[in-house]
C-alpha cells in the first residue's frame, strides 16, 4: 500500500468533506440529526463545508460567517460529538497523512469541544455545567 499524502488543495478538501458527510448521513447515531436539519440542502451544506475547511486548513479565505449558530439548538449530547469526532478522525486517517491532516483533527476536536460547551451553556440558561 502506498503512503498517504497530506491535504494540499481544494480537491483534497472536497474528498475529505464528501467522504466524511457520506459516512455521517449513514450513521445510526448522528445521521438522523444531520439529515433532518439539512434536509434537501446537502449540496449547499457541502459547498459551505468546502469553504470552511479551505479557509481553516489552506488559509484561502473563502468562508465567511459564524459556524456555531446553526448548531445552537440541535438535540445533541456528548455522545453525538464523540461519534462525529470518531468519524472525522477515521476519515482523515483513511485518506491523508501529514501536518495538515493532523491540524484538521486538532481543529475538529477543538471545535467539537467548544460547540458542546456552548450548546450546554445555552441549554442551561446561560450557566455552564460547572456552576451550581
Amino acid at each position: 500500500m502506498s503512503p498517504l499524502n497530506d491535504i494540499k488543495n481544494l480537491d483534497d478538501i472536497k474528498l475529505l468533506v464528501d467522504t466524511f458527510y457520506a459516512k455521517v448521513q449513514q450513521d445510526d447515531l448522528i445521521g438522523p440529526i444531520f439529515n433532518e436539519k439539512i434536509g434537501n440542502q446537502w449540496p449547499a451544506h457541502l459547498e459551505r463545508m468546502y469553504r470552511f475547511w479551505q479557509t481553516i486548513l489552506l488559509e484561502e479565505h473563502t468562508y465567511s460567517g459564524s459556524p456555531f449558530p446553526p448548531h445552537k439548538h440541535l438535540p445533541v449530547a456528548k455522545e453525538h460529538f464523540n461519534r462525529w469526532m470518531e468519524i472525522f478522525t477515521e476519515t482523515i486517517n483513511t485518506l491523508f497523512e501529514g501536518t495538515l491532516a493532523e491540524e484538521a483533527k486538532l481543529r475538529a476536536k477543538n471545535m467539537a469541544e467548544m460547540f458542546f460547551y456552548k450548546i450546554e451553556y445555552f441549554r442551561n440558561g446561560g450557566r455552564n455545567f460547572f456552576e451550581n
